[in-house]
């Protein structure tokens, strides 16, 4: 058969692998599309960059010529513009486009889909959410005659291996940080990893996807690692704890604002017997809950040149071969626009809560009373003896541990906690998931 003609925007780390082992595997991929594939255009921002192992014949800042001669694009771009307006392009013409763009997925993932039906071609996204871990294949396609019900994942490699470092070698998170930098996990500004924004725009990719809602960025509860402290992996290790940075998608049946979906990002507390639990370094994992399958684990590595590649070849050998073969476009359901996206205030979940309390008596019964008016519960309540401060005040350590409750009265608890008198700090607030 005539080639198939490749475009690719955008030529990075990730951009230069999966150009070098398109031109490299050329028969295998040939053999397992039935047609080979031609690259036939780079689009570049700057043509006088050295970009070793490229075709200079290839490269050019023509990026709606590269598209109009492509029969599939990669867009490795990233960023929300110009890569809307090119992928928009491709797709309308009848390319079927493969992206890596998480940040842009998050924000349209749902206008995009529809382009990509309305034209009867692909718009594929392995690599926007877990690096190498085929994940949106299972969800979209495995999945698509079960119903999943919660998804939660560590979908951010330098996120986990910060609290990794500090659970198993007792570092701080300033060392855990400067040292993930020095590996290359964490980027000189880490903020977009260590403030959950990238872990929030995979799970509005992971939540539009498993429930077919147009789930954006916007609409996920996000917080970040940042005040983490080594006394709170600590004290969550002696209660058989590990604090993990999770990407939390699931229907809600029932709430105080009624049935909806909720997505949303936080460090929270994994019992060490939870299989996300033993996810160690920068790798990435995504456990599943469905209703006829149960429950399932995709793990692996999420970050890299190389894993990233080979999940924009996938993508790029399933477009291909649907040309060839002939198929649908991307969806057969409509995606529910009336989708009700639920506050995290009306989300049922566990704290743990640590106080610095005066050792006197009357502090169980003032801290039992803030929860009985909240009508919040106690599962658990352990009290450890602490120093004399230097007004000679002997102190504790109170760690509760409540049992489900709406996050707005955990909240209104905690609030009403430290304006106690016996309450000299609330030292910590985490939430509990998992079994």
């Amino acid at each position: 058969m005539k080639p198939l003609r490749v475009a690719m925007l955008g030529c990075g780390v990730v951009g230069t692998e999966v150009a070098a082992r398109i031109v490299d595997r050329s028969e295998a991929l040939a053999e397992r599309i039935g047609a080979p594939l031609e690259l036939s255009a780079v689009v570049v921002r700057d043509l006088a960059k050295a970009r070793p192992g490229i075709d200079e014949s290839l490269l050019t800042t023509d990026a709606e010529t590269a598209i109009a001669d492509a029969d599939i694009v990669i867009e490795l771009m990233g960023g929300i513009e110009p890569a809307k307006t090119l992928i928009t392009a491709a797709l309308d013409q009848g390319s079927s486009v493969v992206t890596a763009n998480k940040a842009l997925l998050a924000a349209h993932y749902g206008e995009l889909m529809s382009a990509a039906d309305r034209a009867s071609v692909r718009l594929e996204h392995e690599a926007a959410v877990a690096g190498a871990i085929p994940i949106i294949r299972p969800v979209g396609d495995s999945l698509a005659g079960d119903r999943i019900d919660r998804i939660m994942g560590i979908v951010n490699g330098t996120t986990n291996y910060i609290l990794d470092q500090m659970d198993s070698e007792g570092w701080d998170f300033d060392r855990a940080l400067s040292t993930a930098q020095e590996l290359g996990y964490a980027e000189a500004d880490p903020t977009a990893d260590v403030g959950g924004h990238d872990a929030a725009a995979k799970a509005a990719i992971l939540s539009s996807l498993a429930f077919h809602a147009p789930v954006s960025s916007d609409d996920v509860h996000v917080e970040g690692i940042e005040g983490i402290s080594a006394e709170m992996v600590a004290t969550a290790k002696d209660q058989g704890f590990v604090i993990k940075l999770l990407a939390v998608c699931e229907r809600v049946a029932e709430s105080p604002a009624g049935p909806g979906l909720s997505a949303r990002v936080y460090p929270a507390l994994l019992r060490r017997s939870h299989p996300l639990a033993s996810v160690r370094g920068a790798f990435n994992a995504v456990f599943i809950e469905a209703e006829a399958a149960g429950e399932l684990m995709f793990y692996g590595q999420g970050a890299g040149g190389a894993p990233t590649a080979s999940a924009v070849l996938g993508d790029v050998v399933s477009v291909a071969r649907r040309r060839v073969l002939g198929g649908r476009g991307q969806y057969e359901r409509p995606f529910h626009e009336d989708s009700r996206i639920l506050p995290i205030s009306a989300i049922t979940t566990r704290y743990h809560i640590t106080l610095d309390v005066v050792d006197r008596p009357g502090v169980l019964a003032a801290v039992s009373e803030v929860f009985a008016d909240e009508g919040a519960s106690i599962e658990l309540m352990r009290q450890t003896v602490g120093e004399v401060d230097e007004d000679e005040m002997q102190h504790a350590k109170l760690v509760l541990a409540t049992h489900s409750n709406t996050e707005a009265a955990l909240a209104r608890t905690v609030e009403r906690l430290g304006d106690l008198d016996v309450v000299r700090a609330v030292s910590s607030v985490i939430r509990v998931e998992g079994q």
